[in-house]
């Protein structure tokens, strides 16, 4: 099925006339492919749903950089990309380039709006609407991340028809982004049809599935606080008896078998690569890791690798010393580079071997990937079980032990013992900041930690907001605490800038107040 996709994508591009698989769709689309002529059966739009895919997996390094280096885990060595982490941006830099995932969400327009018109007597409702419901989860998950990543962007709707279509659109506020990104959800689950399973292993987690559209919501509805709907969303996943379903591996020593092999049982959705059997090699995993002759592109901050040797010190404790020199999630970036014999590396030499090794030993070159074809996870249960706790700990005092059961399903499994606390002698931060801290650790580079930050300095109207500041301060270690400390002070900083090329291009387009100066 890999293969099949792979031929209908570069099948496209020659019906289309385009020069390679890369030029698929413009932002401004220069092809035919959106047009009545093109849509004609069920695999001209197998085919468009595949591109989606393709143009997602050709998203994630910044999926992993908008994620990640503004916040306190990760930080990047490359001096363009560090504009990011040291808020410094300018619309020119290339990192504010959203142009990839609006071409995600010009196909979802485009197959929202052919796919119901295909005349094939084998394309059968259950189908088509099985193909839609995946057009509106890559619809909704691409403006949830312009959303954490711009605030205002423009909420384009419909599919591209013909030259006479205006590219002139103003941006819409979040509010109506958010509101567009649920009814989306919720009109891929109306029909039913969003599939549980697909009849390959690999789809039933690197396609759209009912699961995925739930932990969508979930996170979209945790971002806009709407707590008792995330809470529910989580439940439908968490609490499901479908034979298939997604499931929590509490095992630590499964651990990670989420990243090697990867598709694990706990997975939701991960887009994948293969390059053994179809020549994919990943885009992103050479950026998280070394070899003699290179350095890692972004790394663990000294803040994280603290926190990461003080859990590994009690680990090692709880369990008589820790086999083969590591545990579960505790020694993420402890892989030495060959030639290395120091026991514990520098910060500089910690790399992060979710992404790289098999399961071997921490400090063995052996144990490489064959390839670099790592997975990259969306969504995982785990993630869901927290964002539950996230929501609790918002709705009040009566629902914190829930919460902190579910903290302790986290770290249980990290091989750490119950978190320590009197329920009756918490409070909302100190609770909030135990199970950011799991996450962190939980999620090192899937592309999470930013908008976890994100979310804390937001919600009840920046309450926590010096706080949040705080923990950034505190990590970075690439630029002057004195200007982040002063940056941040505006929320309309916590945000990108608009891509400049856009600014110029758009006449309806105003850049983001922190970054507007006279159009």
């Amino acid at each position: 099925m890999k293969q099949k996709y792979i031929k209908l994508i570069c099948a496209i591009c020659v019906i289309c006339g385009l020069t390679s698989c890369n030029d698929w769709l413009d932002i401004l689309p220069n092809n035919e492919q959106v047009t009545d002529e093109y849509w004609k059966s069920k695999e001209d739009v197998e085919a468009v749903i595949a591109s989606g895919y393709y143009y997602m997996r050709q998203c994630v390094p910044n999926y992993i950089k908008w994620g990640e280096l503004r916040g306190d885990a990760i930080y990047t060595t490359n001096g363009s990309d560090s504009k990011l982490q040291d808020f410094n941006m300018t619309p020119s830099n290339s990192l504010c380039d959203w142009s990839t995932v609006y071409k995600v969400i010009g196909l979802a327009n485009s197959i929202i709006h052919y796919a119901p018109g295909v005349k094939d007597d084998t394309y059968y409702s259950a189908i088509r609407n099985s193909h839609l419901a995946e057009a509106y989860f890559m619809r909704a998950y691409s403006y949830l991340l312009l959303v954490k990543n711009y605030k205002e962007v423009p909420l384009v709707l419909s599919a591209y028809v013909n030259d006479k279509a205006s590219f002139d659109m103003a941006k819409s506020s979040e509010e109506k982004v958010v509101a567009q990104i649920k009814k989306d959800v919720k009109s891929a689950l109306a029909t039913g049809a969003a599939k549980g399973i697909y009849e390959e292993d690999w789809a039933t987690k690197g396609r759209v599935t009912k699961w995925a559209l739930y932990a969508l919501m979930a996170d979209v509805c945790l971002w806009s606080e709407d707590y008792d709907q995330c809470i529910e969303y989580c439940d439908l996943i968490l609490n499901a008896t479908d034979t298939f379903r997604p499931v929590f591996m509490s095992n630590t020593a499964d651990w990670y078998t989420i990243f090697y092999p990867g598709n694990s049982n706990e997975s939701i959705m991960e887009l994948n690569w293969d390059q053994a059997t179809y020549q994919q090699p990943d885009n992103f995993s050479s950026s998280l890791f070394s070899n003699a002759t290179s350095s890692a592109v972004l790394r663990p901050t000294l803040a994280a690798v603290e926190k990461m040797r003080t859990e590994t010190t009690e680990v090692s404790t709880l369990n008589g010393g820790i086999q083969d020199g590591r545990i579960g999630r505790m020694l993420l970036c402890t892989y030495i580079p060959e030639g290395s014999d120091a026991s514990w590396p520098t910060a500089n030499q910690f790399y992060i071997w979710k992404y790289l090794l098999s399961d071997a030993a921490a400090n063995s070159t052996s144990g490489r990937r064959a390839n670099q074809d790592a997975n990259f996870i969306l969504y995982r249960v785990a993630e869901v079980i927290l964002m539950k706790a996230q929501a609790l700990t918002m709705k009040g005092e009566s629902y914190w032990q829930e919460a902190v059961d579910l903290v302790n399903k986290i770290r249980n499994r990290a091989g750490l013992e119950d978190y320590d606390v009197n329920v009756a002698d918490l409070d909302e931060l100190t609770l909030l900041q135990e199970i950011l801290d799991q996450k962190e650790m939980e999620f090192m580079a899937e592309g999470k930690r930013w908008y976890d930050l994100l979310w804390f300095g937001r919600i009840g109207d920046s309450k926590y907001k010096t706080q949040f500041i705080n923990m950034i301060l505190e990590a970075n270690q690439t630029t002057n605490k004195k200007w982040i400390l002063s940056v941040l002070q505006n929320p309309d900083a916590w945000y990108m800038p608009l891509p400049q090329a856009d600014i110029n291009n758009n006449k309806l387009l105003i850049q983001n107040p922190y970054y507007a100066t006279t159009k």
